[in-house]
């Protein structure tokens, strides 16, 4: 849900027209329309070399891991699951709210990875790859707004 869509459903759940804070929050939301969208096209076009980049880095960092240690079919699963989050966060980023990561993309999360015997532990730093990887596409700026939502996805795994 986007940010505006909440204001309207939390202003119409109580019968009024939006407080003055929440036509200021809208204001905001609309003043960093252009920047959201140049972030969220910049992580579209970018996330097979975010994803690879951040992979790289990750097993430079953790070069033996106990689920996959180089096996290609999982590597390529991990790297889809690392896509996804990418195109998650842009979701977020044109939202301008965590609610597409809460809703969608850690819900049962830790569970899910647990199950597959993945330690989170190589996850978050497997993670902090692609981030790091994305947030060097931008400026100061914009990657404070999408490291925001990838450290979401990392306080989700810990």
């Amino acid at each position: 849900m986007s940010l505006v869509t909440e204001l309207i459903l939390n202003a119409d759940s109580e019968s009024r027209y939006p407080a003055p804070k929440e036509i200021r929050i809208f204001q905001d939301f609309v003043k960093t329309g252009d920047q959201r969208i140049r972030i969220a096209s910049v992580l579209a076009e970018n996330e097979e070399r975010i994803v690879q980049n951040g992979s790289a880095r990750f097993w430079e960092r953790c070069p033996v891991t106990p689920s996959n240690s180089g096996n290609p079919r999982k590597t390529a699963s991990c790297q889809r699951d690392q896509g996804w989050y990418v195109r998650l966060v842009a979701y977020s980023v044109l939202a301008g709210s965590e609610k597409p990561l809460a809703e969608i993309g850690t819900v049962g999360m830790k569970e899910m990875y647990n199950s597959l015997g993945i330690p989170l532990a190589n996850l978050v730093e497997a993670m902090r790859c692609v981030k790091e990887e994305a947030v060097s596409l931008f400026s100061p700026e914009d990657a404070i707004e999408v490291g925001a939502y990838f450290d979401y996805i990392l306080r989700a795994l810990s």
